[in-house]
């Protein structure tokens, strides 16, 4: 009954016409400029909230994309640059913290050295490779340069130059110790769709990958470049075949695969794997979870079937084309024609002091973090964002209750798992220590490769140690969110609770709508396709009846077909089935963000602002929190990389929630109406 009086509450609000300007001296959190009142919000969401906004954006010359996401971000850019910049002002102590900060940056703007120093900073591992006579040495040089992926979000496309990836976190049917899982890796390009697929875009970007190569080794004075750039593309292509795909790989139940030391020799032959797993310093460990099993063995064959020089040659290339950017400006233009106009469409590279801010974000996250709480995150800010996280957990425990379809025993599990969830706001309770990371003033790239080594070293010594529950993998300065469902744990970075997400000055609506939806879509993905699969303790188990997992499926279905209409670019559709996760995380999410905006009103009806209705404000508020504008080859990337859909599309979940409809007035026969029975509703 109260959620029934929530929806008649929108029913008799103001519709778009009747906005009025009416004065308040409460910030709105709305860009109400840029609202296109040319569009009926019933036909395309996305562009009613943003259309005016649309026609006048620009796209920065040094960026793929902008939009809100872009504005946080630059934002933060903007402060951790003035942290960054200022680091050394004070002549901190030797060793420290803010004086490592101020050499890693100072390292990277001196363009000087760079040129000065060539490609000598490459030299020992170039050695290394020169130096390998057989397949035993290949083993040892490919184990000696695995590192860790720490992007908990995209652990599973480990597509960098290094064969393998390795990630590190609990087991997924022992949540009380870390595992080593080993990832699939080993490709130049984004993704196996680059050089598998018959599509012009991607035949077209083989084309000048092939190019870029070439040119990178001829720049390296190496003999026959043109030559050895076929025997790398070739061994690429039959590592890119080896592969599993973006869908089996999001396949959590595929990847659950414990190997024993023993196992690795007649599961994947061809790698020397004592040889490998010693030089990368996991021989000591009893089993590994070998995520993408048939990768491994497929990729493991490469390493015995293929001509040792083509390996040497491919490990020669990307080595060169890892540290580019922190080569002489040859390479790092080189580099950047290919990695930023090919494939992402950018026209500019950024300015310096940009990609040095970035670069030492990466390297010294935490200790930039420290300062950058500090200074931009008070206690109040957080305080507000932990009762706004308290009121979505609360709303969707409610919303647990109502579920007609979900059984006792069902619903009794959801509950426990959602009062277990840890939820982390602004930044982590323990810091890392970087007392025995070596940085130096005049070593940029030194400083890079011992940061990355210095990682790997980190995320190594986990094995076998309790679970840290509480462990961050993002830092305070990300703009972004993450849901752990190993951990059954949410990290919410200080740096993307600002405005427009973020304003504890603004009208809830736009809170909820924004930051609101973006936190409940967090929590969601503990029950989203993936999320579903794991208990309260983060461990993979089916805690569903067999009907209630088949209604949820079947919702979920549902919803991959809504997603596969969307053609985002001509002939080009998103893939329902890859971005299921977000999809399911974004409807839900926005869902529990819509009840506990009503919640935080207790039980009194929204006031109109502007001209708005609560309801009207909430969702316009989503929509533009996906306010976004991207270049074609940016986007036709991420279809092919990402398993998010474009902002364009997200922005439409709205279709699926009732209160939508009154809100704005939305009829049958409009491009985005859906008949009550077609609302995907899963939580």
């Amino acid at each position: 009954m109260q959620r029934m009086r929530w929806i008649l509450t929108a029913m008799v609000a103001c519709t778009p016409a009747a906005w009025a300007a009416t004065p308040t001296s409460q910030p709105i959190g709305i860009d109400l400029a840029g609202v296109d009142h040319g569009v009926k919000p019933g036909d395309d969401f996305f562009r009613y909230a943003n259309g005016s906004w649309l026609k006048t954006a620009q796209i920065p010359a040094d960026r793929s994309s902008t939009g809100t996401f872009l504005k946080v971000f630059e934002q933060a850019e903007k402060d951790t640059a003035e942290l960054i910049r200022n680091a050394g002002a004070s002549h901190p102590a030797a060793g420290s913290n803010a004086h490592k900060i101020a050499d890693y940056y100072a390292a990277w703007m001196d363009t000087a050295a760079i040129e000065q120093h060539g490609l000598a900073p490459l030299k020992p591992q170039l050695a290394q490779i020169d130096a390998i006579a057989s397949r035993d040495d290949l083993a040892r040089v490919l184990g000696s340069r695995l590192r860790a992926d720490v992007d908990p979000i995209n652990a599973t496309n480990f597509h960098t130059e290094h064969l393998f990836g390795l990630f590190v976190t609990q087991g997924l049917e022992d949540p009380s110790h870390h595992i080593a899982y080993l990832m699939q890796g080993g490709l130049g390009m984004p993704s196996r769709d680059y050089y598998l697929s018959s599509d012009p875009h991607m035949v077209e970007a083989r084309a000048k990958y092939r190019t870029y190569v070439t040119a990178l080794l001829k720049q390296a004075g190496i003999a026959d470049a043109a030559g050895k750039t076929s025997a790398i593309l070739d061994l690429e292509t039959k590592i890119a075949k080896a592969q599993e795909s973006l869908l089996d790989s999001q396949d959590v139940h595929k990847a659950n695969n414990l190997w024993r030391m023993a196992d690795f020799a007649h599961k994947a032959p061809g790698l020397d794997w004592a040889a490998y797993l010693k030089a990368a310093g996991l021989d000591g460990q009893s089993q590994f979870d070998v995520w993408q099993p048939s990768a491994v063995t497929g990729l493991s064959a490469l390493t015995a079937s293929e001509p040792l020089q083509a390996w040497k040659d491919l490990l020669v290339f990307h080595t060169i084309d890892h540290s580019a950017d922190l080569l002489p400006k040859a390479y790092a233009d080189l580099s950047f024609d290919f990695h930023g106009r090919t494939l992402q469409g950018t026209p500019e590279q950024q300015p310096r002091w940009k990609r040095a801010v970035g670069a030492t974000n990466v390297g010294l996250g935490d200790a930039v973090g420290q300062l950058y709480v500090r200074k931009y995150f008070p206690a109040s800010s957080k305080a507000a964002v932990q009762q706004l996280v308290k009121n979505l957990i609360a709303a969707f425990n409610d919303r647990i209750d109502t579920l007609a379809w979900m059984t006792p025993a069902t619903r009794g599990k959801a509950k426990a798992k959602l009062a277990t969830l840890r939820v982390s706001v602004g930044y982590p309770e323990t810091w890392r220590d970087y007392a025995t990371l070596d940085i130096r003033a005049d070593d940029p790239l030194g400083n890079r490769l011992r940061a990355e080594k210095f990682e790997y070293e980190h995320q190594r010594a986990k094995l076998g140690q309790p679970v840290d529950k509480g462990e961050w993998w993002m830092t305070p300065q990300t703009v972004n969110a993450v849901n752990l469902p190993l951990q059954n744990a949410l990290n919410f970075p200080a740096a993307i609770l600002q405005p427009p997400f973020f304003d504890p000055h603004a009208d809830a609506a736009a809170n909820y709508g924004s930051i609101g939806a973006i936190i409940g879509h967090e929590i969601s993905h503990s029950f989203d396709n993936l999320g579903a699969e794991f208990d309260a303790e983060g461990r993979l188990a089916n805690w569903w009846t067999p009907d209630d997992l088949a209604h949820f499926k079947a919702a979920s279905q549902q919803l991959a077909k809504q997603f596969d209409q969307y053609e985002v670019l001509p002939g080009l559709h998103v893939s329902g089935e890859q971005t299921l996760g977000e999809d399911i995380a974004d409807v839900s999410g926005l869902t529990i963000a819509y009840l506990a905006y009503h919640k935080s009103l207790g039980d009194k009806p929204a006031p109109v602002i502007d001209g708005l209705s609560g309801d009207q404000r909430f969702f316009l508020a989503f929509g533009q929190a996906w306010r976004s504008k991207i270049r074609d080859a940016a986007l036709r990337q991420r279809l092919n990389t990402d398993v998010h859909a474009p902002a364009s599309v997200r922005a439409q979940t709205v279709r699926n929630l009732d209160a939508w409809y009154p809100a704005f007035d939305v009829k049958p026969g409009e491009k985005l109406y859906l008949a009550p029975k077609d609302r995907v509703k899963i939580w």
